[in-house]
């Protein structure tokens, strides 16, 4: 049945797709870079299509080549965790995932004893970074929780918490910009200095558009801080209103430590979505972290 499957050409093909680089892929498998384009040139004749574009730093998948990938990726996973079940002293409990330092402090972090408690059997170790992880390219790392509005069709989207955002201050400065003064006084505000600082100018912009207050536009004060956590502290300790995610308030607002001002004046925001690369799924930590991760956002 597998007597003419071509399985170095698969694994040399799957290093390649998955570090886009034949140069790379060579280093890993530790060949040379010309007996790494043989193979791939091998299994192109082999399919009967081309599986790369040439790239000016590297190669890129074709449509054709990204579906293999996937099927080849997944199933060499699998081996590899078989393989791995099957030693003396098998490490299969473990798990890593990545995400921003807001999300994983405001969100995931408070929620992660429920994991613990339903998986006691599985570790799991947080990567907090701002910076985006290739999880095609980087395999210690398992599921990523992004924050965006784009697809990601080489990866599988496993579940998504979609979010808005709304205007939000200690109860006490929110009752008293929310009652009959409304609109009267021009707040502080607290603001988040993004990577496209725009986007949340935009999102003041909008929300103080729908609210029928343009006069806040031209704050009183406004505090900048570089994460949106330290951004709730603040609005937390009275330093004055946030524009902030459903998501990344909703404990807050739930103990009481910060209020909504105008709760019915949303504006629309993206979703956090767990990804990982395919096959990864299959694997049972990640599978029970994904299972539980989607009842969380459900609820």
């Amino acid at each position: 049945m597998f007597a003419n499957l071509p399985v170095t050409a698969l694994r040399t093909f799957e290093s390649a797709a998955r570090l886009r680089s034949f140069k790379l892929a060579a280093a890993e498998l530790a060949v040379t870079p010309t007996a790494v384009s043989h193979q791939v040139k091998a299994l192109e004749q082999r399919v009967g299509f081309a599986l790369f574009e040439r790239v000016p730093r590297g190669v890129r998948l074709t449509e054709r080549g990204a579906s293999l990938f996937a099927g080849v990726h997944g199933a060499l996973l699998d081996i590899a965790q078989t393989l791995d079940a099957l030693r003396p002293a098998p490490d299969t409990g473990a798990l890593t995932v990545s995400t921003t330092h807001s999300f994983a402090a405001l969100w995931l972090v408070p929620r992660l004893g429920r994991f613990h408690q339903a998986y006691p059997q599985y570790q799991l170790r947080l990567d907090a970074s701002a910076r985006p992880v290739d999880l095609l390219q980087d395999a210690s790392v398992d599921v990523a929780i992004r924050y965006s509005q784009k697809r990601y069709p080489a990866l599988i989207a496993a579940c998504s918490l979609p979010e808005s955002f709304g205007v939000y201050g200690a109860p006490a400065l929110a009752a008293r910009l929310g009652g009959a003064r409304a609109g009267r006084e021009a707040p502080a505000l607290v603001t988040v200095r993004w990577r496209d600082s725009r986007l949340y100018d935009e999102g003041w912009q909008q929300w103080c558009e729908a609210a029928g207050l343009p006069r806040w536009r031209k704050p009183a004060a406004i505090h900048a801080y570089e994460e949106e956590h330290y951004a709730l502290q603040a609005a937390i300790a009275g330093q004055g209103l946030v524009l902030a995610s459903s998501v990344m308030v909703s404990d807050s607002v739930r103990l009481g430590a910060l209020a909504p001002l105008r709760p019915e004046v949303r504006v629309p925001g993206a979703a956090y979505t767990a990804l990982c690369a395919p096959g990864r799924e299959r694997h049972p930590p990640v599978r029970a972290f994904l299972d539980w991760l989607a009842r969380e956002f459900e609820a």
